[in-house]
């Protein structure tokens, strides 16, 4: 196949399946990420992760149905997918007794990345990860968060087209977390393609403009937060911040459609609203009695679901494409 010139559909997985003898790893997963997008790829233990992954970087190469990346089809021309594609598997795996240094030397040479643009390139990527001070020390010296960070520096340092990550962010610290998130949000903005797969639930709601939710073998659902959102009715629960608590926010369970007040922590209420309740009238009058009852309201807003609920919600049974 030729180079296509659909270049918004940078990665297409149309109606793949894998089986491992009796084993239906794959069971036609179909989705596609454009140019740029963050795609979080969320499941339990043997949903089917890893084997779309190992699809995806080539090693695996006997599948029923259709991946392009970059308008390349795999695996028949995984030559030129190399060449933009930047892994990072879940068990980083370096020759102990190498150095930093050398290790992501070997790794960029085979890449493919230019002799001259090697040292320059490792010098770059490890100041962008804060790894400039380990960059001598051999790998068995380090702890495996740090690993973890060289691993990335290896999938970076060919600055590739296609970046995809296998819980990227294990073994970090939360500072290391943070860093790691932010380079993978301006890597997207920049135009990177990114596929990332996690347990970590809160860190895919972070980074992701789109999540996909595999289960046995299935896509259960793919879209935006917002769109998983959607698919499930909202809780009937308003949180409300206060500057300070004088504990007359107690007269809130008075109004018409409010079931109960809960005083989550010092200055945080969580007000409970009956089924048939209008929330934007409801929220309207709970300013209007705050106001009144001369409570200092420092945030008014609905609770939405996070990633954890909606995702527990589709394993539990819920919906489906």
């Amino acid at each position: 196949m030729t180079r296509s010139k659909e270049t918004e559909k940078f990665l297409v997985f149309e109606g793949v399946s894998k089986k491992f003898r009796d084993l239906l790893a794959l069971d036609d997963v179909s989705f596609e990420i454009g140019q740029g997008e963050i795609f979080g790829y969320i499941g339990p233990n043997g949903a089917g992760k890893t084997t779309t992954i190992k699809i995806m970087v080539g090693l695996l190469s006997e599948f029923e149905g259709i991946l392009r990346i970059g308008g390349y089809s795999m695996p028949e021309r995984r030559h030129h997918v190399h060449k933009m594609l930047g892994y990072l598997p879940q068990h980083v795996a370096f020759q102990e007794w190498r150095t930093v240094n050398h290790a992501l030397r070997t790794f960029a040479w085979l890449s493919g990345l230019e002799r001259r643009k090697i040292e320059p390139g490792i010098e770059k990527i490890l100041e962008q990860l804060a790894l400039s001070d380990v960059r001598h020390k051999k790998i068995v010296q380090l702890s495996g968060g740090t690993i973890q960070k060289v691993g990335l520096a290896q999938a970076l340092l060919h600055n590739p087209k296609l970046l995809v990550l296998d819980e990227p962010l294990a073994g970090l610290d939360p500072a290391s977390r943070y860093q790691v998130k932010q380079i993978i949000k301006e890597l997207g903005q920049k135009g990177t393609t990114i596929f990332f797969s996690s347990h970590i639930l809160s860190d895919v709601q972070d980074v992701a403009t789109k999540i996909g939710i595999l289960n046995w073998g299935k896509i259960m659902q793919i879209g935006t937060l917002d769109e998983l959102k959607s698919h499930f009715p909202s809780k009937n629960d308003i949180e409300i911040r206060l500057s300070h608590n004088s504990g007359r926010w107690k007269g809130l369970k008075s109004l018409t459609g409010v079931m109960s007040v809960e005083e989550m922590s010092l200055n945080r209420l969580l007000v409970h609203l009956s089924g048939q309740a209008d929330i934007n009238e409801t929220v309207h009058h709970l300013i209007q009695e705050l106001i009144r009852l001369d409570c200092h309201i420092r945030s008014i807003n609905p609770v939405s679901p996070n990633l954890d609920e909606v995702y527990l919600q589709y394993l539990s049974g819920g919906k489906s494409i």
